[in-house]
């Protein structure tokens, strides 16, 4: 790395002191104004491919450089734990963790939603919606000039996007049962948690385990402040990512692969302090260092939650062994 992102060397440096714990590698480069950009994927916890994973994954967006902050505010928590947590080392013995904290790291170095190719990572996908999209915001080919650019029709999806791809394919959607979350920031006044569909109103085949983890969130921390809603509540798009690896997933009908969004509130931070619509961050990012402190401190919940739940998955989905026996739930 030859360039002075911040979020960049930091999660160098994690993955230097991470060892012997974590392990890191490079899936893709990307070469910009005479920059190198690697794009880095971290495991830690189980080998085993019998265990279930939690992918988390941000900086899809380089405007939205608090998706990629939280998540290395979890890392350091975590390796920090592994200094004296004989409870988390065992937790770790039975669940994997995969982490792609920065998948977009040249448009976050030159402060672009999308990457240097101009294209919006989140319309990339070779997948259109079944209905009618919002006018530009639902995807356009017409321009790289203008946002949410798909990239040219029946072209390869872009590195960073294939990337992704091959660590969602090759670590998450192999194992019995995985969970993705994807941080983003920048709708709405409230923190939400989408899952899909985005390409289409129709409910999703896993809508029932989705549910249950709701539920099962919704007990552990009734005081939570998210929204459970399916992204098609808000609006459609061509492309998306998520969509698109989702429904390769339903190719093995003994798999379970739950993709989730963080979608942070920025709409607040901006009501906080409407001088951040003056900034090219502001909309996307909390400005404050108190509000964001807070920010990274209120997700870490979230983030040990889907930890502990993947783990225990067999305890609360629906359909499993010990879900109907905890349930009472017996068949002749």
């Amino acid at each position: 790395m030859d360039c002075d992102l911040p979020e960049l060397i930091e999660l160098e440096r994690i993955m230097q002191e991470g060892k012997p714990y974590l392990e890191s590698k490079t899936v893709c480069e990307i070469q910009m104004k005479g920059h190198r950009f690697p794009v880095y994927a971290l495991t830690i916890g189980s080998k085993s491919p019998e265990a279930s994973a939690v992918g988390f994954f941000g900086g899809v967006h380089g405007l939205e450089r608090i998706g990629t902050r939280v998540l290395l505010s979890f890392l350091r928590s975590l390796l920090s734990r592994l200094k004296w947590d004989a409870a988390l080392h065992q937790q770790l013995a039975s669940v994997r963790l995969v982490f792609m904290p920065l998948v977009n790291p040249a448009g976050m170095w030159d402060s672009t939603r999308c990457n240097p190719r101009g294209v919006d990572l989140m319309r990339n996908a070779p997948v259109d919606a079944s209905e009618k999209v919002a006018f530009m915001l639902g995807g356009q080919r017409f321009s790289s000039r203008l946002p949410w650019y798909r990239g040219v029709s029946d072209a390869p999806m872009e590195a960073e996007a294939q990337a992704l791809c091959s660590v969602v394919r090759q670590e998450l959607m192999s194992r019995e049962f995985s969970i993705a979350l994807d941080c983003h920031s920048g709708f709405g006044l409230k923190d939400r948690i989408w899952f899909p569909y985005a390409h289409s109103r129709t409910p999703i085949p896993h809508l029932p385990q989705v549910l249950a983890l709701k539920e099962l969130f919704n007990q552990t921390y009734r005081e939570h402040n998210y929204l459970f809603e399916a992204q098609n509540k808000q609006y459609l798009t061509h492309g998306d990512l998520w969509d698109y690896l989702y429904l390769q997933a339903q190719a093995r009908s003994d798999r379970v692969f739950l993709p989730l969004t963080l979608e942070m509130g920025s709409w607040l931070w901006v009501r906080e302090n409407p001088r951040q619509l003056f900034s090219r961050l502001g909309m996307f990012n909390p400005k404050s260092p108190n509000r964001l402190q807070r920010v990274l401190r209120s997700h870490l919940v979230w983030f040990e939650f889907l930890t502990r739940a993947a783990g225990a998955h067999r305890y609360w989905t629906p359909d499993s062994p010990g879900f109907q026996q905890e349930h009472g739930m017996h068949h002749e």
